[in-house]
C-alpha cells in the first residue's frame, strides 16, 4: 500500500484553487481541513480519531440539475470515523460549519492504512509466526507480510471481529515482492482488537529459488532483450483540443464533470453530448461500484481469498501516479487527486488522472465508390480520421493493477474500459515441472507458471453504476431482442430474425444475462421527447465483456455477499443511498445490503428515474505468459446512441 504526502507548496496551490465550480466537484484539500476543524470544535473527534472514509454527500439530483453558475448549494460530507464505542458516521455541513447527524455505524467501513500496517507488524511479532518462519529457516526480518481481507463466512470467528489474514513472502532481492511465497503459514489478525487471533501452519513448502524480477535490467540478465527499434509514439501538434476548467471538461461533442473519491476512484458526472446546437444529457453519473475477485482454490490458505477490492480497500486510495510515455502519451494532461488520509487530512496523489486525445490510425468512417472511378480520374475513398478522448486512472490493489478508462468517441459512443495487469497471486508448491509426481495435486486449482509456483484460478468482476438521464431523469428501460421472424409458408426464405421490443415493468423483471445464443440490446430512452423521424431515441448498452460461474448464490458466503454477479444487467429505481452494489459497508458484510437484495422490493420502473448496473468480468485461468508480470487484459462496457441523432454524428468531422 502506498501513500503520497503533498509538499507544502503543492498543498497550498491546491487550497488556493479550491473554489467549488460545480455541486458534484470532489472535496478539496481546504474542505477536508474544514471538516476536521468542524468535528474537533464540536468535540466529536480528537487526535486519536481515524477516518476510514470521507465522501462528498451529493446534493439532491433535482437541485443539481437546476444549478447554474453562480448558484450556491450547501457542501456536505459523509464522514466515517472511529470512536471509543466503535465506528460512527457524521453528516458534516461544510458550508454552515455544523454537524447534522452523528450515528453509530451498522457495519464495518473499509480498511484503514493504520490497520493494514498494524496487521503486518502484529503478525510478524507473534511468537507462533516467528516459530513458523524458523521451521522454514527464516527470521522475521526476512519476511514481507501482506494483510488481506478475510471475507465473512458467517461463523463464530466473524462475530464481533474485524479480521484480516496475513500470509508472507520472502523479502525480495529484486523488484518482485511476490516471487517467493512462504506457503502454508499465515496469521489471523483482528485489526479492531489489534491482536493475532490465530496462526495457521499447514506445513512447510520449500521456497522458490528464482527472484523473477521484471525491471529491464533484471530481464536482460535472464534473457536477451529485443533488438532496438525506432520508437513509435503518439503526439499532438498545436496543443490539446479539450478544455479543462476545474472539474469541467469539454471536448468535441462532449462535456462532463469528473472527480476522484476514495472508494470508487474516478467518478464521471453530467455527461452531455452536443446534437447540432443543443447540449443533451446522456448520463447523470457513472462510476465503478464494486470489484469482486474470488479465487477458486479451496485449501486452507486460499478459500477465503474473495476480495471486494473497491469496498474493502478503495480504488481511489490505491490510485498510483501515471507515467508519461508508458501509462499515457507524453502529450497527456496529468492531474492530481485529493482524498483524505487516516487522520482526515488531505492526501494528494500526483499524476493520478491523465487526459489525452489519440488517433490510432483507424477511420471514423470511409467509403470507396467503385462506380465513380474512371481511368482518367480515379477517386480515393472518402473518409474521416477517428480521434478519441481518454480519461484514465490506474489503481494498484495488492498484486494487481487496474486501469479504468472512459473513452469518448466522435460518433457519440462511450466506452468504459478496464485494463487488468500486474502480477498473478501465486502459491509455493513442490513441483518444478508438470512431469513431477506432485504436479497433478499441485495444479488441481491453478496453473504451474514457473518452477515451484502455481497461480490459482480466479475471477475478476467489475460492476459499474450507470445513472442514465437520456434528455431527462425519467427514462424508459427496454430490451431489443433478436427473435425468429414469423414467415409466410409461401416465402422462399425459411428463417429470418426480427427485433422484438420488450419493456420490464419492475426491478426483478429487469435483470439479464448476456449470451450470444440469446442476443439482445439494452435501451434507455426518453418517452417524453419525440425523436427524429418519430423515434423514441436513446442510448443502449450494446455489449460488454461478461462471465458467469457455476456459483451457489444462496449458500456460498462470498457469492451471497456479491450476488449481483449472477446477472450482468440490473435496473433499479434511483436511490441516492444505493451507490455500491456490494453494500455501503463491504468489510465483513453479510449480503443483506446488496443490489441482489434491493431489487426484492420489486419497485415499478415505469415513469421512474432508472439506474442501470452493469458487470463486466472474466475468468482467469493463469498461464506461463502471465509471469513474472501480466500483459494488460482489456474488458469493456460499450454504450452507443440508438436513434438519438438525426444522422451519423461523425459525419461532420473535418478531413484534416
Amino acid at each position: 500500500m502506498r501513500t503520497y504526502l503533498a509538499s507544502a507548496a503543492v498543498l497550498a496551490s491546491i487550497v488556493s484553487t479550491s473554489a467549488v465550480a460545480h455541486p458534484l466537484d470532489g472535496l478539496s484539500a481546504e474542505e477536508y481541513q474544514q471538516i476536521n476543524k468542524i468535528l474537533r470544535e464540536q468535540k466529536i473527534v480528537d487526535d486519536t480519531t481515524l477516518f476510514p472514509l470521507i465522501e462528498l454527500d451529493e446534493p439532491a439530483k433535482a437541485d443539481v440539475l437546476k444549478w447554474k453558475d453562480g448558484d450556491t448549494l450547501d457542501r456536505k460530507a459523509s464522514v466515517q470515523f472511529t470512536s471509543p464505542d466503535g465506528f460512527r458516521e457524521a453528516l458534516v455541513n461544510i458550508s454552515q460549519g455544523t454537524v447534522e447527524s452523528n450515528e453509530a455505524i451498522k457495519g464495518q467501513p473499509m480498511v484503514l492504512f493504520t490497520e493494514f500496517m498494524g496487521a503486518l507488524q502484529g503478525a510478524l511479532a507473534d511468537p507462533r509466526m516467528v516459530d513458523g518462519l524458523a521451521k522454514r529457516g527464516l527470521k522475521p526480518e526476512q519476511a514481507f507480510c501482506l494483510p488481506l481481507t478475510a471475507g465473512n463466512f458467517f461463523t463464530e470467528e466473524f462475530e464481533n471481529s474485524r479480521l484480516m489474514k496475513v500470509p508472507c513472502y520472502h523479502v525480495p532481492e529484486g523488484s518482485n515482492f511476490y516471487a517467493k511465497p512462504i506457503e502454508g503459514l499465515f496469521a489471523v489478525y483482528d485489526i479492531g482488537k489489534k491482536t493475532v487471533v490465530n496462526v495457521i501452519d499447514t506445513g512447510a513448502v520449500d521456497l522458490p529459488g528464482d527472484n523473477w524480477g521484471y525491471t529491464e535490467e533484471e530481464v536482460a540478465a535472464r534473457t536477451p532483450l529485443r533488438e532496438k527499434t525506432n520508437k513509435v509514439t503518439l503526439q499532438q501538434d498545436g496543443g490539446a483540443n479539450y478544455k479543462i476548467t476545474g472539474s469541467h471538461l469539454e471536448w468535441d461533442i462532449w462535456r462532463l464533470n469528473f472527480r476522484v473519491d476514495k472508494r470508487p476512484g474516478l467518478v464521471v458526472s453530467n455527461l452531455d453530448v452536443k446534437d447540432g446546437k443543443d447540449w443533451r444529457s446522456v448520463i447523470y453519473q457513472a462510476h465503478l461500484s464494486e470489484v469482486f475477485v474470488p479465487y477458486m482454490d479451496p485449501t486452507e490458505g486460499w478459500y477465503w481469498r474473495t476480495y471486494m477490492d473497491s469496498g474493502e480497500y478503495g480504488f481511489g486510495l490505491f490510485l498510483s501516479p501515471l507515467t508519461a510515455g508508458i501509462d499515457c502519451p507524453t502529450h497527456a494532461t496529468f492531474l492530481p487527486a485529493t482524498i483524505a488520509d487516516d487522520q482526515g487530512n488531505p492526501l494528494v496523489i500526483p499524476n493520478a488522472i491523465c487526459i489525452f486525445e489519440r488517433s490510432n490510425g483507424d477511420p471514423a468512417w470511409r467509403h470507396f465508390e467503385v462506380f465513380a472511378q474512371t481511368p482518367e480520374k480515379p477517386l480515393p475513398a472518402e473518409g474521416r480520421p477517428a480521434t478519441e478522448l481518454v480519461i484514465r486512472t490506474a489503481s494498484e490493489v495488492g498484486n494487481y493493477d487496474y486501469l479504468i478508462d472512459y473513452r469518448l468517441q466522435q460518433n457519440g459512443q462511450v466506452n468504459i474500459y478496464v485494463g487488468a495487469t500486474g502480477l498473478d497471486a501465486v502459491k509455493g508448491v513442490a513441483s518444478k515441472s508438470m512431469k513431477d509426481p506432485t504436479a497433478k495435486a499441485d495444479t488441481q486449482h491453478g496453473t504451474l507458471i514457473a518452477p515451484n509456483l502455481v497461480a490459482a484460478n480466479h475471477d475478476h468482476y467489475f460492476n459499474f453504476r450507470i445513472d442514465f438521464d437520456v434528455d431527462q431523469p425519467i427514462n424508459h428501460f427496454s430490451t431489443m431482442d433478436i427473435v425468429p421472424a414469423k414467415l409466410d409458408d409461401k416465402s422462399p426464405r425459411k428463417s429470418m430474425w426480427t427485433v422484438e421490443h420488450k419493456m420490464p415493468h419492475s426491478e426483478l423483471e429487469a435483470r439479464y444475462k448476456i449470451s450470444s445464443m440469446q442476443p439482445r440490446y439494452f435501451m434507455v430512452s426518453d418517452p417524453s421527447r419525440e425523436g427524429y423521424l418519430g423515434h423514441e431515441g436513446g442510448y443502449m448498452i450494446h455489449h460488454g465483456d461478461v462471465s458467469y460461474g457455476p456459483f451457489d448464490f444462496t449458500n456460498d458466503p462470498p457469492m451471497k455477499r456479491n450476488a449481483y454477479i449472477e446477472y450482468s444487467v440490473w435496473n433499479t429505481v434511483y436511490d441516492p443511498k444505493q451507490r455500491y452494489t456490494g453494500g455501503k459497508y463491504a468489510m465483513q458484510s453479510d449480503g443483506s445490503d446488496t443490489l441482489a437484495e434491493w431489487v426484492k422490493a420489486d419497485k415499478p420502473l415505469m415513469g421512474k428515474d432508472i439506474v442501470t448496473w452493469f458487470s463486466a468480468g472474466f475468468h482467469h485461468i493463469p498461464r506461463m505468459e502471465d509471469w513474472p508480470v501480466m500483459s494488460t487484459e482489456w474488458k469493456t462496457v460499450h454504450i452507443m446512441p440508438h436513434n438519438f441523432f438525426a444522422h451519423n454524428p461523425a459525419l461532420t468531422i473535418r478531413n484534416n
